[in-house]
């Protein structure tokens, strides 16, 4: 079946001050797959995640050429909001950052900023987000304890939890399961599995055999530039670029 594009980045370079960080990257994300961005430390694969929903807006001096759009739409638009598109764009971090409150209050933090008061529904989305990220059932008699007592791999599925509960349409990932250990990594693995039926997910791993298990579509980046993109299998099996297949084989990286 075909997947419609859900993002795509056309010509896009993107400054901090005077450096330019990315080169030209286009890419397109496709509607309920998982897209992985792999490459080297300090390659822009994480600066080009952050482009997504414009959290790069927040770091003083940094300026975007090229176009980004969702659904079609110019993320650049003037008359684009911004909180609107973060809630559309969720993003779950590398290390889990759970605000110092209950576990509760962490999943319904999202639907109060947005204006929800009707504590009903607030209640309901917690609960059906906090199933969502594969957690409820762990820390149903725990919703009213501080969010920070919990392990840290429950801790990160509470931060997807809490990117879940304002129903984004995509949920970026910078590296989510690199704090955590292996059984951790194989919750939050499964749990991608699960989500790309109803979102779609774009996930920077440093692990070549995470992005192997999870994605659908694999970038690889260098230098800020996108090498390459495709089939995760083709990908990892028959790339096209000798540099692909010289990061991926361990030569270098």
């Amino acid at each position: 079946m075909a997947h419609k594009i859900k993002m795509a980045a056309r010509t896009l370079d993107f400054y901090y001050g005077s450096f330019k960080a990315l080169h030209d990257i286009s890419l397109e994300i496709r509607e309920n797959q998982v897209t992985a961005l792999i490459g080297p430390s300090g390659c822009g694969k994480s600066t080009f995640l952050r482009c997504l929903n414009r959290m790069n807006d927040l770091i003083p001096g940094t300026r975007v050429d090229g176009e980004l759009t969702l659904d079609g739409a110019n993320i650049h638009a003037p008359e684009v909001d911004v909180v609107e598109l973060r809630r559309r764009v969720g993003m779950v971090f590398q290390k889990p950052n759970p605000f110092p409150k209950t576990v509760f209050e962490n999943v319904a933090y999202g639907l109060r900023v947005n204006g929800v008061r009707d504590n009903a529904y607030i209640a309901q989305q917690v609960e059906k987000s906090l199933r969502d990220a594969a957690l409820f059932d762990e820390v149903k008699d725990r919703l009213y304890d501080s969010a920070l007592g919990l392990s840290g791999g429950q801790q990160q599925r509470l931060c997807i939890a809490r990117a879940l509960a304002v129903a984004p349409d995509v949920v970026l990932m910078d590296e989510p399961a690199s704090a955590l250990d292996p059984i951790a990594t194989q919750k939050i693995e499964e749990l991608i599995h699960e989500l790309k039926k109803r979102f779609t997910i774009i996930i920077v791993t440093h692990s070549m055999q995470q992005a192997a298990r999870v994605s659908d579509m694999t970038a690889f980046f260098y230098m800020g530039k996108l090498v390459e993109t495709d089939n995760t299998e083709t990908i990892f099996t028959r790339p096209s670029n000798k540099q692909t297949e010289d990061y991926i084989t361990g030569r270098f990286g």
